[in-house]
């Protein structure tokens, strides 16, 4: 069973990772891109759900409200991670957002009252360095220095998405969980397309779909599903590698050349996510 959780981790990650490349062949605004992905991902899982006769209703009425919560960070977290990528390069948005891991480590004890240990402190000084030195040019004027910050913002709402989520992976199957914070990351999205209406092209709707269904619908279930059989520091090892998937995948597709300040950086960012990892994970066993 754990086998199969990190072979489905991995999956989800690869197809995480893929999600880059539709924030630069799909021309309409990340909110737009964000607002079509969630609703084709959960027209998909509402499909899926019937059709294997979930059980999708709530435990307790107070889930709805974080359910509510979750579906609006989500939605704030693609719109952020999407728009990093729009805004810089696939390799800049991905490196800037691979950091969430660490921030996860930071949080928790904040949130759990925990004591922080200096070893964190001396990993977040590190993985700061690496996010310097992929910045050519400190100015927010400067395009990858904004990509930089939007991927940051992409990284904390992430993180707290994941704490918040440790509220369902007990009591409900992964795809219930993604429906509902998809379906209401959808409605919440509304007033925003209302007020910025964009206009997908029929090219851009072909890649929506594909978006929504194979790199949103399935990529989250299989991703909150593996939470049940293996420990979020598990997981954690694993998503850090996204941004290698994703600096890969636009080197081979769109032939964006990663420079050696953003190589040096996504280096020792996820070295140090990776070694921070591990080293929660030898704590909780």
């Amino acid at each position: 069973m754990k086998n199969k959780a990190i072979l489905q981790v991995n999956l989800a990650v690869l197809l995480f990772g893929c999600a880059g490349l539709f924030a630069k062949w799909i021309g309409i605004s990340s909110m737009g891109i964000t607002f079509f992905r969630v609703v084709f991902s959960s027209i998909t899982l509402m499909s899926f759900c019937f059709l294997a006769k979930r059980d999708v209703r709530l435990k307790e009425k107070m889930d709805l409200l974080w359910f509510f919560i979750c579906g609006a960070i989500l939605a704030l977290h693609w719109i952020t991670f999407l728009g990093a990528m729009q805004i810089s390069t696939v390799a800049i948005g991905s490196i800037s957002f691979s950091t969430y891991p660490l921030m996860l480590a930071f949080l928790e004890p904040m949130v759990f009252h925990e004591k922080p240990e200096k070893e964190d402190f001396l990993a977040a000084v590190l993985v700061v360095l690496g996010v310097l030195i992929t910045i050519p040019k400190f100015s927010v004027e400067n395009n990858m220095f904004q990509g930089v910050l939007v991927g940051l913002l992409s990284a904390i709402t992430y993180a707290v998405l994941s704490m918040a989520n440790r509220r369902f992976t007990k009591r409900y199957e992964g795809e219930v969980i993604s429906l509902y914070e998809q379906g209401i990351a959808a409605l919440v999205m509304i007033p925003v397309i209302l007020k910025f209406p964009v206009h997908p092209t029929a090219h851009d709707m072909v890649l929506l779909v594909i978006l929504g269904v194979f790199s949103t619908a399935i990529a989250h279930t299989l991703f909150i599903s593996s939470l049940s059989k293996i420990s979020a520091q598990t997981a954690g090892i694993v998503a850090s590698s996204e941004s290698v998937y994703g600096i890969v995948l636009a080197f081979l597709v769109l032939h964006e050349v990663p420079s050696v300040r953003e190589i040096v950086g996504a280096v020792l960012i996820i070295g140090v996510v990776i070694v921070t990892q591990i080293r929660k994970a030898k704590e909780h066993d």
